[in-house]
């Protein structure tokens, strides 16, 4: 473990800006859980605290502490803890549905600190711990360190280590704050993103029990929440479950929504569903950071995207961009980026002048004889119907045509599946070109559709 604690400020000048910041709103709330405000002053006491128990269990310079818990007031002070004593700290989710020892081995954790549903907390030295190579080349910066994991949904995951001090440097310049749902998981970089953002520009972070529509929705309005961070598949779910004709949402200001493509029929439906508010899609990779965004308009899937520090390309209808808080790299992949330090984001993009049109992942690209089939063009058009609750595309390999389409679908209410058949594929063949009309319609039930992370679940190259 790092132990020398002398002039720990000294490459730490976003970081203490923004803890100065929290000085300055002292009186203000940082932090609703469970129903009580927790002011900027309290958060502050909290954080000195934590520095001191963190030099107690020996964590300083360069150790890599795991956090093992949910948002809550503890858990956002010990993040400012250990950026301040310039560890290097991964945050790891108490309910994730993923064992977390392979991510404890994949980062060389030191110490685990567990934080309870009540914020008491406990830890625990791993004497077996392997530093990482890349963590070991990283400490010689002498700078707080984040590691975040991908989810793996096409492999293992990946640890990805940024310097903590760069990605503060985005917050430096003040903005709105805002009454903030913390509703993206704080495991991975846009919840942490969301998180940091709040606190920077002296806003409010809503924790949140659970991400059910219901109980997001009753928060809203006892909180008078007026941001919403969420997915496309959060809001589809939200307006058809009616929760948020069951709350007073009229608090909310903003909606911003990112991690997968928004169909129409959603932003439509949310829109309507939420007509005061403006709607903002955003864009963000864990390698890079989340990028300065503004929609063309509420009702417009069209994006603008960029901002001060980050650079945009297409090359052959795909997404590049290069970025001043690149990760420092991945713990356990070969490094994504070209020799100039663009990244290829893998997804497919329309361009009209400055803005873009995110058309899904090239891994989620169906070939159909040779010619491209896009899953959310077709979902848009299955999501017409109006006993569709949520429908995901996807590819099934072909011994002729390469790849097929079949969909999955969610409905509102039961219904026999050879009449939606016959009635969905008529809409498609109405809508779509042949190629593109699924060849199987399978009725799944709505928890089949999305994972924990309120993204779709899309089976990639299954046999027919």
């Amino acid at each position: 473990m790092g132990s020398d604690d002398h002039h720990l400020g000294d490459v730490l000048n976003a970081i203490e800006t923004i803890v100065s910041r929290m000085r300055e709103n002292a009186d203000a709330p940082a932090v609703v859980w469970n129903g009580a405000e927790i002011t900027y002053d309290s958060l502050l006491r909290l954080i000195e605290a934590w520095e001191s128990r963190l030099r107690g269990i020996g964590v300083g310079p360069g150790t890599v502490c795991a956090i093992v818990s949910d948002y809550s007031p503890e858990t956002v002070a010990l993040f400012f803890a250990l950026m301040r004593r310039r560890s290097i700290m991964v945050p790891l989710l108490r309910d994730a549905q993923e064992p977390i020892d392979r991510f404890l081995d994949i980062a060389g954790v030191e110490v685990v600190i567990r934080i309870d549903d009540e914020d008491g907390w406990d830890s625990e030295p791993r004497h077996n711990a392997v530093t990482n190579v890349l963590v070991a080349e990283f400490r010689d910066v002498r700078a707080p360190g984040l590691i975040v994991f991908t989810s793996g949904s096409t492999g293992a995951p990946k640890g990805i280590l940024h310097d903590a001090e760069r990605v503060m440097r985005k917050f430096v310049r003040p903005r709105q704050g805002w009454r903030m749902v913390l509703f993206l998981m704080m495991d991975h970089f846009g919840g942490i993103n969301s998180l940091l953002s709040t606190i920077a520009n002296g806003g409010t972070g809503i924790c949140i029990p659970n991400r059910a529509p219901d109980t997001v929705c009753a928060l809203i309005e006892s909180t008078k929440a007026t941001l919403l961070p969420t997915t496309p598949t959060f809001l589809s779910l939200l307006v058809a479950s009616g929760s948020h004709r069951r709350a007073d949402l009229s608090s909310i200001q903003l909606i911003t929504y990112g991690t997968e493509v928004m169909t129409e029929v959603t932003l439509k439906q949310v829109r309507t569903a939420f007509p005061s508010a403006d709607l903002k899609q955003t864009y963000g990779l864990s390698e890079l950071g989340v990028l300065r965004s503004k929609s063309e308009s509420k009702d417009s899937t069209w994006v603008r995207i960029g901002g001060d520090g980050f650079e945009v390309r297409v090359l052959d209808d795909v997404l590049w961009i290069r970025s001043e808080a690149n990760m420092f790299g991945y713990l356990n992949a070969p490094n994504p980026f070209d020799g100039e330090g663009w990244l290829c984001t893998g997804d497919k993009v329309e361009v009209r002048g400055d803005y873009y049109r995110i058309l899904g992942r090239e891994s989620d690209l169906i070939f159909v004889g040779g010619e491209k089939v896009y899953p959310a063009e077709i979902e848009t058009v299955l999501q017409e119907d109006s006993n569709v609750r949520e429908a995901t595309v996807f590819g099934v390999k072909h011994p002729m045509m390469g790849s097929i389409a079949h969909a999955n679908l969610s409905l509102h209410e039961p219904e026999d599946a050879a009449a939606l058949t016959a009635r969905l594929r008529r809409l498609c063949v109405s809508r779509l070109a042949r190629f593109k009309v699924p060849v199987r319609f399978t009725i799944v039930s709505n928890e089949e559709m999305r994972s924990t992370r309120f993204k779709k679940l899309r089976p990639m190259g299954v046999q027919p």
